[in-house]
């Protein structure tokens, strides 16, 4: 993003038109952002924040104690949610797609046997007269496994990407321990209303209910840091209609990694500081419940 000359945050060097733009964070250019460092009144983005007991605080206002008279050891920086800012705010994020990419290259390699071994079926039969695998069998691993598996070159191309554009700006926000359960917990739900509604011969795959539970929380982000919630929501719309449009697309999947992504986002966003981890380690266990409770309903049936 291209901005006039002079600094963006003197209002003696703001003109007409640069008076009504917001300011840009103060470590990241490029972003423009609403909210200030409580202590410093610096510009800074969701990545930047580290929750205050009153508004936010910039990393280096954190580092030196914030005047609070304690040492920088015993104030590390914290993003919104209470989670560790750290050097290299997207790792994991790079670490689920190298993952992605692995076992993709392990698919196109070993082919459909590879598939057919770790891709979500509820109860079926892979060759004519061949035993019945799948989650209604006990194996429950492929409610897990399925999620990193992909069909085609477009299918994780279209994926990985949208991990990268919505995952690496969540990860940062919610810290790596946060943004990892928020991803998981979103996938499994996925899986399970997968397995509990469509057909148990029906295989299923790919990444793509978690990408839609980091899209739920987003929404959830945003909408508590008053960002313009427009370009998610159109984002997101084009996503339900491509999954309803297209045939081939386990819809449920979706919307469950979607209403998981909300729920678990919700948590992590607004948990009260005095009982932030139990509240969001909390909710991540409620929504695994319910996972199980799927999963153990639809076994019922299909045996």
């Amino acid at each position: 993003m291209d901005h006039a000359p002079g600094n963006p945050q003197d209002p003696q060097n703001q003109g007409p038109h640069d008076a009504r733009e917001l300011p840009v964070c103060y470590r990241h250019p490029d972003r423009e952002t609403g909210i200030r460092c409580t202590r410093c009144e610096r510009p800074i983005c969701p990545e930047c924040m580290v929750g205050a007991s009153v508004g936010f605080q910039c990393p280096e206002c954190v580092r030196s104690g914030s005047g609070t008279g304690h040492p920088a050891a015993a104030s590390r920086p914290r993003t919104l949610t209470g989670g560790t800012v750290t050097d290299d705010p997207r790792l994991v994020t790079k670490v689920l797609i190298g993952i992605n990419l692995i076992v993709f290259l392990l698919q196109q390699s070993l082919g459909d046997a590879f598939s057919d071994q770790f891709e979500l079926v509820g109860d079926a039969r892979f060759t004519v007269g061949g035993a019945l695998q799948g989650v209604a069998q006990g194996q429950w691993y492929r409610l897990l496994t399925a999620m990193f598996l992909h069909a085609n070159y477009v299918h994780i191309l279209f994926n990985m990407l949208s991990l990268w554009w919505i995952g690496g700006p969540l990860e940062a926000a919610l810290g790596r321990a946060r943004y990892l359960a928020l991803y998981f917990v979103s996938g499994l739900a996925g899986s399970a209303l997968t397995y509990l509604i469509a057909a148990p011969n029906e295989p299923s795959l790919g990444a793509s209910g978690a990408i839609f539970g980091l899209f739920g929380a987003t929404a959830v982000l945003m909408r508590r840091l008053r960002y313009d919630m427009r370009p998610v929501i159109g984002l997101l719309v084009v996503n339900l209609i491509i999954t309803f449009g297209w045939g081939s697309i386990a819809w449920q999947a979706h919307i469950g990694g979607l209403v998981a992504g909300v729920v678990v986002g919700y948590a992590m966003v607004h948990a009260p500081r005095e009982r932030r981890s139990l509240v969001q380690y909390g909710t991540c266990a409620l929504v695994l419940a319910a996972v199980v409770v799927m999963t153990l309903v639809r076994t019922a049936q299909l045996t």
